[in-house]
């Protein structure tokens, strides 16, 4: 397959921002992409060369793809850089260079899908003391069989700048309808991706197996499952709303969750946003086997920094201190752990995620074997509002953060957030009760002392209908001069020329980022807002919700995706859970 046939398409969609549009020029190229390349080709489409959890990476920086395109064009260096510093997209600029190149090459070989792709593993795959001559090389050569606007797209794939506003579901709809000429066929499709979390893989069994392929998918270990999520509640009465007569109570412990994967003595450790984290964790697969009376399985944990003297449960901060590319072993002894499991996914051959909670926690504790290092999270089955309160104050007094309640007769829905499972936090009175995990999506530079840096940040929701970030609100308090600085850092990468086509803001943001980090906010309440977009005509006609006096809490939730991010239907339930705080408050005054 022509490569020209990708890159036309992604010229196109570059000039558009309409989701109906974006999903038709991807059917059209699905259309004609042969089945045994369409893995590869949607890959390629998410900038990526194999799902996120098997950890492949390219490892090309700015300054290596410039001197590739100095090499394949003849130009100097220095005015590859001036094309860049001017236009901001150094794709654009490769392709401006290369249209002026002087000296022409005959093509030895086409450039096809499948060539950019090989040659993108290979660079991903070179290491050692020569790695970086051989990835010049690789690239080079592409570059020099290549037309100029081909170009431009593989060192926007090479580099990770391939910005086009599209999201997993995008991919979904326009896959569903290029090969079972419906988009109600999405849902299939989707339960396949959050059982495998492989959407090259779905694409492949759908291009040669049709819709049934898809509905083949089971759980397998190392392809991990994309966990499922709770709803937020603010008090022991909307639980028992939602919940009904009887369901379990467990504690909420500040710490990573951990998805484990074992098969005999291999053990693979996934984060909640499926990162392998396995080498942060060298205790757990040294220390694991023994415990999991099973031969392969996939279990979810929530690992915990102890105080190793007390027992006592540690913040979550001191747990990231393990996140480090060396080091790592002293880290383990700093800071040690328990790993408390709460949930079973597979077990020998056989999926979970049908079973209800109540049969799944007794397989985990049938499999699972406790010691010092290895725990069962503490459950409890709760009948009365009261029993709620006791022991959402006994977990607080453990040092947790709360409770996650789960409806006794539930499957595990992967991928989802569901109201069969909900997270109870303790209720303060003058505040919303609880932080909110948003997505940076746009910065405002800063004044003074914060001058070269931003001062304030535009931060969103997500919107799981419609699969956009609406604004909620701007906030420049909370943060250290150090923070603003790792800022900095963090979204340099992520600065796009124009908006994002799944942002939704009334504020227009000085910088734009693409949606991918996630920050800890809290705040003093929920306002209408004629502004921002989160929950626009939820409340009334006209008026989204807004944050009032918010402020960054200094973490940076690393471990989660933006989809992964406080929803608008969560707001909207904390909006009108604090109207019935005030409204109680003021019965009680009168």
């Amino acid at each position: 397959m022509k490569f020209s046939l990708i890159a036309e398409t992604l010229k196109i969609m570059e000039g558009t921002t309409k989701r109906l549009e974006l999903t038709q020029h991807l059917v059209d190229l699905f259309k004609i992409t042969p089945p045994e390349i369409i893995s590869n080709v949607v890959y390629l489409l998410q900038g990526k060369l194999r799902p996120d959890h098997e950890g492949v990476e390219m490892g090309i920086a700015e300054k290596m793809a410039i001197k590739a395109i100095s090499k394949s064009a003849g130009v100097p260096v220095r005015k590859i850089e001036q094309e860049y510093n001017e236009g901001g997209d150094l794709g654009q600029a490769a392709s401006r260079i290369l249209e002026q190149k002087k000296q022409t090459t005959f093509l030895t070989e086409p450039i096809t899908a499948e060539r950019v792709y090989d040659t993108l593993y290979k660079i991903a795959e070179l290491k050692g003391t020569r790695s970086q001559d051989m990835k010049m090389k690789y690239i080079s050569s592409l570059l020099n069989d290549a037309s100029p606007m081909e170009a431009r797209f593989i060192l926007k794939i090479i580099t990770g700048s391939l910005r086009l506003g599209i999201a997993d579901y995008t991919l979904m709809d326009s896959l569903a309808i290029a090969f079972t000429g419906s988009k109600e066929n999405r849902e299939a499709l989707e339960h396949a991706y959050n059982v495998s979390s492989d959407l090259g893989r779905v694409a492949a069994a759908l291009a040669k197996g049709g819709i049934d392929a898809i509905k083949n998918f089971q759980v397998s270990v190392f392809s991990p499952v994309r966990p499922m999520l709770a709803e937020r509640v603010k008090t022991a009465d909307e639980a028992r709303e939602k919940m009904g007569l009887e369901f379990a109570a467990e504690y909420k412990l500040d710490g990573e969750r951990v998805q484990l994967h074992l098969q005999g003595e291999r053990v693979v450790l996934y984060s909640r946003s499926l990162e392998n984290i396995t080498n942060y964790y060298p205790d757990i697969v040294e220390k694991i086997i023994k415990s999991i009376n099973a031969r392969e399985a996939i279990l979810e944990a929530e690992a915990v920094a102890i105080n190793e003297d007390s027992g006592e449960y540690l913040a979550f901060q001191e747990l990231m201190h393990r996140r480090r590319k060396y080091k790592v072993a002293k880290a383990v002894l700093q800071y040690p752990i328990t790993v408390n499991f709460f949930d079973v996914m597979f077990v020998d051959g056989k999926s979970c995620l049908d079973l209800s909670y109540k049969e799944r926690r007794k397989l985990l504790e049938k499999i699972v074997k406790e010691d010092s290092f290895v725990k069962l999270m503490p459950k409890t089955i709760v009948k009365t509002n009261n029993e709620v309160e006791d022991i959402l104050e006994n977990a607080i007094n453990a040092g947790c953060e709360g409770l996650m309640l789960k409806q006794l007769e539930s499957s595990y829905r992967a991928g989802a957030r569901a109201s069969n499972w909900l997270k109870l936090k303790r209720e303060y009175r003058n505040e919303l009760g609880d932080s909110l995990d948003l997505v940076v999506i746009g910065a405002f530079f800063g004044r003074g002392r914060r001058t070269g840096r931003y001062g304030a940040l535009l931060l969103a929701t997500y919107d799981d209908k419609t699969d956009t970030f609406p604004s909620i609100c701007k906030v420049g308090t909370g943060f250290t001069d150090e923070s603003l600085d790792q800022f900095y850092q963090i979204l340099s990468n992520k600065i796009t020329l124009k908006k994002n086509p799944r942002i939704n803001s009334g504020l227009e943001a000085e910088v734009w980022f693409e949606p991918e980090v996630v920050i800890e906010v809290v705040a003093s309440e929920i306002t209408l807002s004629p502004i921002h977009k989160t929950a626009m005509d939820g409340i009334r006609k006209g008026s989204g919700l807004a944050l009032r006096f918010p402020k960054f809490t200094g973490r940076i939730r690393f471990e989660k995706t933006p989809e992964n991010a406080t929803t608008d239907q969560e707001i909207i339930s904390l909006y009108n859970g604090q109207k019935r705080v005030v409204q109680e408050e003021k019965q009680n005054y009168i």
